[in-house]
């Protein structure tokens, strides 16, 4: 695929600025070059796009082989002022003006395949939608019923009441345990488990006594989810992950929980049974929250924390236990001098023990040579 800078400033209704630093116009000879490529800043070449999102990339501009560069519309001042042989086109979002393109540009291959793989199994109970892509090895068990235009990649498994939306994506050996319900335009990814058992035991005469799981999931509206992520189901009524919410791989969302709207998890993530959150949290890697909190929304957990207690609307909390991060990071600043303050107080320590024999009673006066 290939586009012209003219076709792209009419598409993003920009005004970009050219190497000679005069408004580059649709007329304008720059505006027949054409764009065959795109790539990010690091690695462009003669004839690709790229995008620049900040100042700090910006000043990458100036030594880049880039045809083309998206940058923010606050930068136009600064950059008219500069040198660049790249053509500047400036835009409210560079990213994301870059993306839409990406997605055209690099497509990703299509099978061509529309339809029902005769070596899938499917229950003559379960009812399936129209033009969906069912692959070999599926596995629809009774009354579950499919939405239009959903793709199942090989190996899924659905048990036996599952419902899922239009438009809803299985990748490989994704498992949806019994009764596991799914929006529209759900996308779960390859190794995905969804309404497993949550870890629930009694101890009862000297052993751990399972306690039954007879809830289900909830999957609302344009949810992602990683490779490998684990969703459990209730153990009564139903796990919930909210509409709009992105979760990553090797996520861990147990029995109970439920998810706010628009939620984005990282990698590594765990939440303990019955944790609510809000809409529009996010949370760092490796990040978890105790059973039974509260998160307000808008609240931000980085990385690496642990959340032991509930936390109110907009807040941002780090550090094991988790507190806000204010807080938290002149405690950290603190520990950091440690060192320093160990040696600080021996010193301290000894002086109040010269102080203190020095008014003793009993101390031998000092003397001091002449």
């Amino acid at each position: 695929m290939n586009i012209t800078i003219t076709q792209i400033i009419d598409r993003f209704t920009a005004t970009p600025i050219g190497h000679n630093e005069l408004s580059l116009l649709p007329t304008h000879e720059d505006g027949s070059l054409t764009v065959t490529g795109l790539a990010s800043l690091d690695e462009a070449q003669n004839g690709d796009l790229t995008f620049a999102e900040n100042l700090d990339r910006l000043k990458e501009l100036k030594h880049s082989l880039a045809v083309a560069a998206f940058v923010p519309l606050s930068a136009l001042e600064m950059l008219s002022q500069d040198h660049c042989q790249t053509i500047l086109i400036p835009v409210k979002n560079p990213q994301a003006c870059f993306l839409e393109l990406l997605t055209e540009f690099r497509q990703p291959p299509r099978t061509g395949m529309v339809g029902i793989d005769p070596r899938a199994i499917i229950s003559p109970s379960a009812r399936i939608g129209h033009d969906c892509t069912i692959y070999p090895n599926v596995f629809i068990d009774a009354q579950a019923v499919i939405g239009d235009r959903c793709v199942l990649h090989p190996g899924v498994t659905i048990g036996p009441g599952c419902q899922l939306g239009n438009d809803v994506t299985l990748y490989p050996h994704v498992v949806l345990y019994a009764q596991s319900v799914l929006g529209d335009r759900v996308t779960i990814h390859a190794h995905a488990v969804i309404g497993a058992d949550g870890f629930g035991y009694r101890f009862e005469a000297g052993a751990f006594q399972k306690l039954p799981h007879m809830g289900s999931v909830q999957i609302d509206h344009d949810v992602e989810i990683g490779a490998c992520t684990t969703i459990d189901r209730a153990m009564i009524g139903k796990t919930i992950i909210g509409t709009g919410t992105k979760i990553d791989n090797l996520v861990m969302v147990a029995h109970n929980c439920q998810v706010g709207r628009h939620n984005v998890y990282a990698s590594q993530v765990g939440l303990a049974g019955s944790v609510t959150t809000g809409d529009y949290v996010r949370m760092g890697g490796q990040s978890g929250i105790k059973d039974h909190i509260r998160v307000g929304n808008q609240v931000s957990i980085s990385a690496c924390s642990g959340l032991m207690h509930d936390v109110e609307d907009g807040q941002t909390v780090i550090g094991q236990p988790a507190g806000p991060e204010k807080t938290q990071k002149k405690i950290l600043m603190s520990v950091q001098r440690l060192p320093e303050m160990r040696d600080q107080l021996k010193a301290l320590a000894r002086r109040i023990e010269l102080l203190e024999k020095q008014n003793s009673p009993s101390s031998e006066p000092i003397v001091k040579a002449a």
